[in-house]
């Protein structure tokens, strides 16, 4: 009888075991769950990749003799300065912490400029300005609010940013003398959602400031800088997107693209005075992504995306002809910028199979250069695939035509690892959801690739910006799980594909990308094997209510309002969260302790229930980080990680 006893005991100590799961460690800055210890072999293995550098614009020195460059050296980005082409890099902030935006002050002689840092991910980014002489620094916002979006007056005297340092809630525009904080004072007071400030006039006494309301509505404003007197800009009745805005050379005109009665962003030019707007790239098919004024205001450059590639177009501003800069080539352009003495254009460039670097282009000598050269981690830069661009039909019709969905395909070089001939696939899904995956450098991809052999596609799901202001809605509020059935239609599609092994696809993604994971995963996991998810949504009611406040009215737009009893009940029904019995493939949760956008919550609950169900689930949390991991060594941990689980489970 005691042995009977005994044996049961036995039996309810391992029952109770294997409901409690795996035991939860803390080793040093991170918190792990099921994550099995990482060997030195694969850790040096994928740290090649993460040691892949790159490097982005951010300003001309006034001098126009140097740029200004961010680029990771040791543990996180910083700022440093370049003098020539492939010319030494000079480091010039050296902090624990990541450094965001920098600005050089245009004024020939001012050797100084304002950059952003946070603090572990929190997002509550603060302005310093750095004297470059002296070595200085001085904090020029207070600690605990949010501030961003530095505009430099052009006489160097003032700076305009957005700050939520008056109420949590809010973003305000602040006008500060660019040398005393003391001085800072709100021009223009929100009344909800973002507000950021633009370009200042030529005289200084007008500056264009945006409100940010979603994807698809952005308004404009030009404000009156010593009395705050505003003036909306475009028709107030119509929802419309204003994105980028300059002045004409005379002030009284204001360039600006906006999609107000079209489809895509079209470059428009304004006449304050009168509301007259004259479109100027109507023959152009595809939206204006960026574009920079030079400083004679005689010229303009713009940027179109046109399927994901970047095409580069120069502008006269007294004749509007423009034509396209055939000396760039493709990939995904960004940071284009004039240089003081408009000579010159500065951008970052990058491809698919190249990292991004900062180029000048010579506008008498049509000729590009190249301004660094970034490096690969030791890695032979040949074995980099490149993308290409496929549509595929999805489930519903436009015009009594399949819909197609746009998406990049990475496939293995030949002799790559594969299985009958098959390869296993990743489908990698992009946050936003307002967002668009573009055929630029992922080492996490090129990592899948070499190192495991599989296909990586990466679709713009319907939502996706890039395709039009009817595309990128077609997913809002209750039509939430109609991008999700984009991904089953890509299953259908990869079945197709003599090169894919439809019995071995996983699917990875990061913020909203990690809720479409969950969500696929409730969907299809009889089709999946494996999924990864970064700092995602478990459930849209619970992420509305936790995610910080000055972001809450604006997921609204998107998501819906979980405060209307039918978008609440929906929410709730489609939850991944609330269909966890529905996952049936193993499952990474990947999250930042500091999160400012989705709470750490999101992925405590959608682990805790997944264990619950008796399913595979490993735990990542990192302590000094937020929404995505930005220093060297935490993203070194979390991708041989990553790559352990896929080689286990995929």
């Amino acid at each position: 009888m005691m042995k009977v006893l005994l044996v049961g005991l036995g039996l309810v100590l391992l029952s109770m075991v294997a409901l409690a799961g795996p035991e939860r460690r803390t080793e040093g800055n991170r918190t792990v769950e099921g994550v099995p210890p990482i060997g030195q072999v694969a850790s040096d293995r994928i740290a090649r990749y993460s040691n892949i550098r790159s490097a982005g614009f951010r300003s001309w020195h006034p001098s126009g003799n140097s740029l200004l460059i961010s680029s990771r050296f040791g543990d996180t980005r910083q700022l440093h300065t370049v003098s020539q082409p492939l010319g030494a890099r000079h480091q010039i902030t050296f902090f624990k912490e990541p450094v965001g935006g920098g600005w050089f002050s245009p004024v020939r002689g001012q050797n100084v400029l304002m950059f952003t840092r946070d603090s572990g991910g929190d997002e509550n980014h603060q302005i310093f300005r750095l004297d470059l002489a002296t070595g200085d620094s001085r904090q020029m916002t207070v600690n605990g609010s949010r501030n961003s979006g530095v505009s430099w007056s052009n006489d160097g005297r003032f700076i305009a940013y957005m700050s939520n340092r008056d109420d949590a809630k809010r973003f305000d525009v602040w006008v500060s003398e660019a040398d005393k904080p003391e001085t800072a004072r709100i021009l223009v007071r929100g009344t909800g959602f973002y507000w950021s400030p633009g370009a200042w006039s030529p005289d200084n006494s007008s500056l264009v400031v945006d409100q940010t309301i979603s994807a698809v509505n952005t308004r404009a404003f030009v404000v009156n800088v010593a009395t705050g007197d505003m003036t909306r800009v475009g028709p107030p009745d119509e929802i419309a997107d204003y994105g980028f805005a300059d002045f004409s050379r005379d002030g009284t005109s204001l360039y600006v693209a906006s999609d107000l009665g079209m489809e895509f962003s079209k470059l428009r030019r304004i006449d304050l005075a009168t509301g007259d707007m004259e479109t100027i790239t109507d023959e152009i098919d595809w939206g204006i992504a960026n574009f920079a004024m030079s400083h004679d205001r005689k010229r303009l450059a713009f940027v179109t995306n046109e399927d994901g590639i970047s095409k580069l177009y120069l502008l006269n501003t007294r004749t509007h002809a423009y034509k396209r800069v055939r000396e760039i080539p493709q990939g995904v352009i960004g940071g284009v910028t004039f240089s003081p003495d408009d000579r010159r254009l500065s951008m970052t460039l990058g491809k698919a199979n190249s990292p991004a670097d900062v180029f000048v282009y010579n506008l008498r000598k049509r000729a590009l250069t190249r301004w660094t050269q970034s490096e690969v981690g030791g890695l032979d830069p040949e074995t980099f695939v490149d993308a290409s661009l496929v549509h595929y039909p999805t489930w519903d019709t436009v015009a009594g035509k399949p819909r197609m969905i746009p998406a990049f395909v990475y496939r293995p070089h030949s002799g790559a690892k594969a299985q009958s001939g098959q390869h296993a696939v990743m489908i990698s899904i992009h946050g936003g959801p307002e967002g668009q995956v573009r055929p630029s450098f992922s080492s996490r991809v090129q990592a899948l690739v070499n190192e495991l052999g599989v296909v990586v596609i990466t679709p713009n799901v319907r939502g996706s910006a890039g395709y039009g202001k009817t595309y990128i809605g077609l997913d809002n509020g209750l039509k939430r799980e109609d991008s999700v059935r984009d991904i089953g239609a890509l299953l259908d599609w990869i079945n197709t594909q003599p090169d894919m092994d439809p019995d071995r696809v996983g699917v990875i993604g990061g913020s909203y990308g990690g809720y479409m994971v969950l969500a696929a995963l409730t969907h299809y996991s009889d089709r999946i094997k494996a999924g990864v998810e970064y700092v995602g949504i478990s459930n849209f009611v619970t992420f509305l209510r936790n995610t910080s406040d000055y972001r809450r009215d604006h997921r609204r737009q998107e998501y819906g309002d979980e405060r209307k009893q039918e978008v609440f009940d929906y929410l709730n029904r489609t939850a991944p969260i609330n269909n966890v019995a529905r996952i049936k493939a193993p499952l990474f949760v990947l999250q930042g302790a500091n999160d400012p956008r989705v709470p750490a919550s999101e992925s405590e609950q959608i682990v805790e229930k997944v264990r619950e169900n008796g399913k595979d689930v490993w735990y990542l949390l990192f302590h000094d980080e937020g929404h995505g991991f930005r220093k060297k060594a935490n993203q070194i941990y979390s991708n041989a990680a990553v790559m352990a689980f896929l080689e286990d489970y995929l």
